[in-house]
Protein backbone atom coordinates (compact mmCIF):
# COMPACT_ATOMS: atom_id res chain seq x y z
CA UNK A 1 0.00 0.00 0.00
CA UNK A 2 1.14 3.69 -0.56
CA UNK A 3 2.76 5.92 1.79
CA UNK A 4 -0.55 7.91 1.17
CA UNK A 5 -3.77 7.06 3.31
CA UNK A 6 -6.50 5.50 1.07
CA UNK A 7 -10.10 6.13 1.88
CA UNK A 8 -12.49 4.10 0.58
CA UNK A 9 -16.71 4.14 0.78
CA UNK A 10 -18.90 1.44 0.22
CA UNK A 11 -22.31 2.04 -0.89
CA UNK A 12 -25.46 -0.23 -1.97
CA UNK A 13 -29.01 -0.12 -0.66
CA UNK A 14 -30.11 -2.17 2.24
CA UNK A 15 -29.52 -5.81 1.95
CA UNK A 16 -27.01 -5.28 -0.87
CA UNK A 17 -24.70 -7.57 0.92
CA UNK A 18 -22.35 -4.18 1.90
CA UNK A 19 -22.23 -5.61 5.24
CA UNK A 20 -20.47 -8.46 4.47
CA UNK A 21 -17.98 -7.10 1.80
CA UNK A 22 -17.06 -4.82 4.04
CA UNK A 23 -15.78 -7.43 6.33
CA UNK A 24 -14.10 -9.29 3.49
CA UNK A 25 -12.41 -6.02 1.82
CA UNK A 26 -11.40 -5.49 5.41
CA UNK A 27 -9.23 -8.69 4.99
CA UNK A 28 -7.78 -8.04 1.24
CA UNK A 29 -7.13 -4.70 1.77
CA UNK A 30 -5.62 -4.18 5.45
CA UNK A 31 -7.51 -1.75 6.23
CA UNK A 32 -9.87 -0.90 9.50
CA UNK A 33 -13.72 -0.90 9.04
CA UNK A 34 -15.31 1.95 9.91
CA UNK A 35 -18.62 1.67 10.58
CA UNK A 36 -21.03 4.64 11.29
CA UNK A 37 -23.50 2.95 13.35
CA UNK A 38 -20.20 1.49 15.86
CA UNK A 39 -19.18 4.85 16.08
CA UNK A 40 -22.60 6.13 17.53
CA UNK A 41 -22.43 3.23 19.82
CA UNK A 42 -19.32 3.53 20.98
CA UNK A 43 -18.92 7.37 21.43
CA UNK A 44 -22.86 6.74 23.53
CA UNK A 45 -21.69 4.09 25.41
CA UNK A 46 -18.34 5.38 26.37
CA UNK A 47 -19.83 8.71 27.39
CA UNK A 48 -17.52 11.00 25.35
CA UNK A 49 -18.05 14.53 24.92
CA UNK A 50 -19.13 13.56 21.41
CA UNK A 51 -21.80 11.29 22.69
CA UNK A 52 -22.97 12.99 25.39
CA UNK A 53 -23.79 15.57 22.51
CA UNK A 54 -25.11 13.04 20.01
CA UNK A 55 -27.76 11.93 22.96
CA UNK A 56 -28.35 15.14 23.89
CA UNK A 57 -30.36 15.91 20.06
CA UNK A 58 -31.58 12.12 20.53
CA UNK A 59 -33.14 12.57 23.40
CA UNK A 60 -35.43 15.23 21.86
CA UNK A 61 -36.04 12.93 19.24
CA UNK A 62 -33.85 15.16 16.51
CA UNK A 63 -31.31 14.05 13.68
CA UNK A 64 -27.84 14.46 15.00
CA UNK A 65 -26.50 17.48 13.09
CA UNK A 66 -23.61 16.30 10.78
CA UNK A 67 -20.67 18.28 12.51
CA UNK A 68 -21.24 15.77 15.32
CA UNK A 69 -21.16 12.64 12.97
CA UNK A 70 -18.13 14.34 10.69
CA UNK A 71 -16.60 15.07 14.49
CA UNK A 72 -16.82 11.31 15.53
CA UNK A 73 -15.66 9.76 11.67
CA UNK A 74 -12.71 12.44 11.75
CA UNK A 75 -11.36 11.66 14.96
CA UNK A 76 -11.97 7.83 14.45
CA UNK A 77 -9.88 8.44 11.06
CA UNK A 78 -7.25 10.01 13.30
CA UNK A 79 -6.15 6.99 15.41
CA UNK A 80 -3.06 5.10 14.46
CA UNK A 81 -4.76 2.36 12.83
CA UNK A 82 -6.51 4.37 10.18
CA UNK A 83 -3.04 6.15 9.34
CA UNK A 84 -3.01 3.67 6.39
CA UNK A 85 -6.80 4.70 5.74
CA UNK A 86 -9.96 3.31 5.92
CA UNK A 87 -13.03 1.68 4.73
CA UNK A 88 -16.43 3.78 5.60
CA UNK A 89 -19.73 2.37 5.99
CA UNK A 90 -23.03 3.89 6.05
CA UNK A 91 -20.88 7.05 5.71
CA UNK A 92 -21.50 9.71 4.39
CA UNK A 93 -25.75 9.00 3.93
CA UNK A 94 -25.97 12.76 2.06
CA UNK A 95 -24.77 14.97 -0.43
CA UNK A 96 -24.15 17.45 2.39
CA UNK A 97 -22.12 14.92 4.52
CA UNK A 98 -19.64 14.08 1.40
CA UNK A 99 -18.98 17.40 0.97
CA UNK A 100 -18.12 17.82 4.48
CA UNK A 101 -15.76 14.93 4.76
CA UNK A 102 -14.67 16.22 1.80
CA UNK A 103 -13.20 19.24 3.09
CA UNK A 104 -12.51 17.62 6.35
CA UNK A 105 -9.81 15.31 4.54
CA UNK A 106 -8.92 18.10 2.14
CA UNK A 107 -7.57 20.06 5.18
CA UNK A 108 -5.16 16.76 6.12
CA UNK A 109 -4.66 17.10 2.04
CA UNK A 110 -5.68 13.85 1.80
CA UNK A 111 -9.18 12.54 -0.05
CA UNK A 112 -11.42 9.93 -0.96
CA UNK A 113 -9.80 7.50 -3.11
CA UNK A 114 -12.32 4.82 -4.49
CA UNK A 115 -15.92 4.54 -3.71
CA UNK A 116 -17.47 0.96 -4.67
CA UNK A 117 -20.71 0.89 -5.29
CA UNK A 118 -23.14 -2.68 -5.04
CA UNK A 119 -25.80 -2.29 -7.35
CA UNK A 120 -28.48 -4.66 -7.08
CA UNK A 121 -32.08 -4.43 -8.30
CA UNK A 122 -35.11 -3.59 -6.05
CA UNK A 123 -37.22 -6.70 -6.99
CA UNK A 124 -34.32 -8.76 -5.99
CA UNK A 125 -33.67 -6.57 -2.61
CA UNK A 126 -37.39 -7.09 -1.23
CA UNK A 127 -36.80 -10.52 -2.14
CA UNK A 128 -33.41 -11.43 -0.27
CA UNK A 129 -35.60 -9.57 2.83
CA UNK A 130 -38.87 -10.61 2.59
CA UNK A 131 -37.92 -14.36 2.74
CA UNK A 132 -36.22 -13.68 5.73
CA UNK A 133 -37.30 -16.17 8.39
CA UNK A 134 -36.35 -16.26 12.80
CA UNK A 135 -36.70 -19.13 15.01
CA UNK A 136 -38.98 -17.52 17.92
CA UNK A 137 -36.43 -19.79 20.08
CA UNK A 138 -32.84 -19.38 19.36
CA UNK A 139 -32.86 -16.33 16.98
CA UNK A 140 -31.61 -18.67 14.06
CA UNK A 141 -31.99 -16.96 10.52
CA UNK A 142 -33.39 -18.84 7.60
CA UNK A 143 -34.52 -17.48 3.77
CA UNK A 144 -37.09 -19.34 2.56
CA UNK A 145 -35.38 -19.44 -0.10
CA UNK A 146 -31.54 -19.25 -0.34
CA UNK A 147 -31.68 -20.75 3.10
CA UNK A 148 -35.17 -23.11 3.97
CA UNK A 149 -35.42 -25.31 7.17
CA UNK A 150 -35.25 -29.02 6.74
CA UNK A 151 -39.14 -28.86 8.22
CA UNK A 152 -41.32 -25.83 6.61
CA UNK A 153 -42.03 -23.19 9.49
CA UNK A 154 -39.49 -25.18 12.15
CA UNK A 155 -36.28 -24.42 13.08
CA UNK A 156 -33.56 -27.70 12.60
CA UNK A 157 -31.92 -26.81 15.75
CA UNK A 158 -34.89 -26.71 18.29
CA UNK A 159 -38.15 -27.11 16.17
CA UNK A 160 -39.02 -23.50 17.24
CA UNK A 161 -41.84 -21.70 15.49
CA UNK A 162 -40.19 -19.70 12.57
CA UNK A 163 -41.51 -16.07 11.88
CA UNK A 164 -41.02 -13.26 9.97
CA UNK A 165 -40.19 -9.36 11.03
CA UNK A 166 -42.13 -6.57 10.66
CA UNK A 167 -39.26 -4.56 9.41
CA UNK A 168 -39.10 -7.66 6.91
CA UNK A 169 -42.36 -7.59 5.21
CA UNK A 170 -42.04 -6.25 1.52
CA UNK A 171 -44.57 -3.00 1.93
CA UNK A 172 -41.70 -1.72 4.82
CA UNK A 173 -38.83 -2.87 2.48
CA UNK A 174 -40.31 -0.72 0.32
CA UNK A 175 -40.55 1.80 2.14
CA UNK A 176 -37.13 2.13 3.03
CA UNK A 177 -35.49 1.80 -0.03
CA UNK A 178 -37.84 4.64 -1.12
CA UNK A 179 -36.17 6.62 1.82
CA UNK A 180 -32.57 5.14 0.44
CA UNK A 181 -33.10 6.18 -3.04
CA UNK A 182 -34.44 9.55 -1.74
CA UNK A 183 -31.42 10.32 0.31
CA UNK A 184 -28.85 8.47 0.06
CA UNK A 185 -28.74 7.74 -3.95
CA UNK A 186 -27.35 10.89 -5.24
CA UNK A 187 -24.10 10.14 -3.49
CA UNK A 188 -24.03 7.99 -6.47
CA UNK A 189 -23.77 10.70 -8.98
CA UNK A 190 -21.62 12.80 -6.70
CA UNK A 191 -18.89 10.30 -6.94
CA UNK A 192 -19.22 9.73 -10.33
CA UNK A 193 -18.68 12.91 -11.22
CA UNK A 194 -15.58 12.91 -8.88
CA UNK A 195 -13.87 10.14 -11.09
CA UNK A 196 -14.12 8.00 -8.62
CA UNK A 197 -17.52 5.63 -8.32
CA UNK A 198 -16.40 2.36 -9.43
CA UNK A 199 -20.13 0.08 -9.84
CA UNK A 200 -20.13 -3.54 -9.38
CA UNK A 201 -23.43 -5.95 -10.21
CA UNK A 202 -24.33 -7.07 -6.52
CA UNK A 203 -27.14 -9.77 -8.40
CA UNK A 204 -24.57 -12.68 -8.06
CA UNK A 205 -23.15 -14.94 -5.57
CA UNK A 206 -21.08 -13.27 -2.40
CA UNK A 207 -17.80 -14.87 -4.29
CA UNK A 208 -18.20 -13.29 -7.47
CA UNK A 209 -19.37 -9.79 -6.02
CA UNK A 210 -16.13 -10.18 -3.44
CA UNK A 211 -14.17 -10.87 -6.55
CA UNK A 212 -15.67 -7.94 -8.42
CA UNK A 213 -14.94 -5.31 -5.73
CA UNK A 214 -10.89 -6.53 -5.65
CA UNK A 215 -10.45 -6.32 -9.14
CA UNK A 216 -12.29 -2.55 -9.64
CA UNK A 217 -10.11 -1.60 -6.06
CA UNK A 218 -6.97 -2.90 -7.98
CA UNK A 219 -6.36 -6.70 -6.21
CA UNK A 220 -6.79 -9.06 -7.90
Amino acid sequence: MSAKPRYIILLGPPASGKGTQAARLREILGLPHVASGDLFRENLKNETPLGRRAKEYMDRGELVPDDVTIAMVMERLSQPDCAGGALLDGFPRTIAQAQALDRALAERGQQVGAVPYIAVPDDVLVERVSGRRLCRLCGASYHVRFNPPQQPGRCDHDGGKLYQRDDDLPETVRTRLQVYWEQTSPLIDYYRQQGVLVTVNGDQSIDAVTTDLREALGRP
